[in-house]
């Protein structure tokens, strides 16, 4: 756990993304009732993320509004169109909005333009103006099946799936043919969870039109929640023939591929959709989860910034970008992200599991080790505190406290260590003597016989010392110091 390979235990989430092919992406917000996802499943056992878990095990049960195709005969001031698209796409969300309206005041009758506004009001978080804004599509065209897959996601998001199946069925009422009402009547009904009610829609709408490319898309998503994934790889495969463009179909063909355990495939077309719609952000979420686990992180970074460019709330592709960053041993990036996973969605259990990896797997610059591990149990308590369970926990654990342990001990050693050495300076200073003090004069007793010249004596009236008298072993004695008037230690 300490550097070096990278764990493999981060975990990934995404979504599910079954979506007609539109220009803009709306934003892909969070419904409340996404679950974490574990990154290993069944299908992924020998990988450490998972590119996107089946809807029924808590993947997002709905598609963001997807980007708009042109009509095929463009009316209006396409020129302004095109550019306002490809505003917003760059995330300049006020400027297109701007650009817009302002093609929408001068005819009102651009029904495309209309939903391209809603798309971006969504995206700024303007829920209200959106809504009229894909009415207004739907008011001058009202078989605009992009309008109504945004309208239908809007109201799912927003907890009135019910409102609306009401006035879908009240619309159908006097249009039972409409093949685009039953197909975002179908949408609806699939948010709800009535799966089978949603595929009586679909198959309706595909009695009035067996070429309806959107509600093949929606019933091949029922089938993938009820793991019939064969059933739902013939539906896309069909839709895919009909339209090879449609990068919704692409995507929603790499979850069937994954759920198939037909992982080459299924990266493959993920990376279609993504190169179709560069604003797909759950295309790119799952392209570059899929690019994590194949620890291809530069890559990964690359997808996942454009996933979270694409829709700023989406927390599930900002908590695969953290684990791309961490790959990288990137700390700071890595954090930032789980981090803004838990503002978007506070109880994202597995945002705490992440960042436990992150502070046991990369070593966070200026972090003391002990803080580090201590705060990586934290995390793991904040994870299972929130219902999080994993059955790796508990080794992860112990593996930390052994840290701790080993870290305590080291530095309880160092501070013996640094007391011993502290100790050993303060006695090996106490003998010397202080600095700047001169040494004593050496001074010797007279030996007998010997005159010393008293004060004021000339030097002439000084005789010279005699010679040491011998010692009695015949070498010369050794002259006996006095004291200097300088206090010295017994060792002295």
């Amino acid at each position: 756990m300490s550097p070096g390979p990278r764990l493999s235990c981060a975990r990934a989430l995404t979504s599910v993304v079954l979506a007609s092919s539109l220009w803009l992406s709306a934003c892909a917000t969070t419904p409340a009732a996404i679950q974490p996802m574990p990154e290993k499943t069944s299908a992924a056992e020998d990988a450490g993320t998972t590119a996107a878990p089946p809807p029924d095990a808590g993947a997002t049960t709905e598609a963001p509004s997807p980007p708009l195709s042109r009509p095929e005969a463009p009316r209006g001031p396409e020129r302004d169109f095109v550019e306002a698209v490809e505003i917003a796409r760059r995330g300049e969300l006020t400027a297109a909005e701007a650009a817009l309206r302002t093609l929408v005041e001068l005819d009102p009758k651009l029904d495309y333009a209309w939903t391209n506004l809603g798309i971006v009001q969504e995206r700024m978080g303007k829920t209200a103006d959106a809504e009229r804004s894909y009415r207004k599509a739907l008011d001058v065209a009202p078989e605009q099946q992009s309008a109504w897959d945004c309208l239908a996601r809007l109201y799912g998001r927003t907890g009135r799936t019910a409102k609306l199946e009401a006035e879908l069925r009240e619309r159908l009422s006097s249009q039972p043919d409409s093949a685009a009402l039953r197909t975002a009547l179908a949408i609806t009904l699939l948010q709800a969870k009535n799966h089978a009610a949603a595929s009586a829609e679909a198959k309706q709408a595909l009695k009035g039109d067996e070429r309806h490319v959107r509600a093949m898309q929606v019933l091949a998503q029922v089938y993938y929640r009820e793991g019939k994934h064969e059933l739902a790889r013939m539906v896309l495969e069909n839709a895919r023939a009909i339209d090879p463009k449609d990068a919704a179909t692409h995507n929603a063909l790499g979850l069937v591929y994954l759920a198939l355990d037909s992982r080459p495939q299924a990266l493959e077309s993920f990376k279609t959709a993504a190169q179709l719609r560069p604003d797909f952000a759950e295309a790119r979420n799952n392209f570059g989860a899929m690019l994590n686990e194949a620890q291809d992180y530069a890559a990964a970074v690359t997808e996942l910034e454009a996933a979270v460019r694409a829709a700023p709330d989406f927390a599930l592709a900002r908590l695969n970008l953290g684990n791309a960053h961490r790959g990288q041993g990137n700390f700071a990036r890595a954090r930032a992200e789980y981090e803004q996973v838990l503002l978007l969605m506070p109880g994202a259990a597995d945002a705490y599991f992440n960042l436990a990896i992150l502070y046991l797997d990369v070593e966070p610059p200026g972090m003391a080790a002990l803080k580090r591990y201590k705060t990586a149990l934290t995390h793991f308590d904040n994870y299972q505190a929130r219902g999080g369970r994993d059955e790796r926990i508990p080794q992860y654990v112990k593996d930390a406290r052994k840290l701790i342990d080993r870290e305590e001990r080291r530095l309880e050693r160092e501070q013996k260590d640094q007391l011993r050495k502290a100790a050993e300076a303060q006695k090996a200073a106490e003998a010397s003597p202080p600095e700047g003090t001169p040494p004593a004069p050496s001074v010797s007793n007279p030996e007998p016989g010997t005159r010393v010249a008293a004060p004021g004596a000339s030097p002439s009236t000084t005789s010279a010392p005699s010679s040491p008298a011998p010692s009695p072993d015949g070498a010369s004695a050794a002259p006996v110091p006095t004291g200097s008037g300088r206090l010295t230690t017994d060792s002295q």
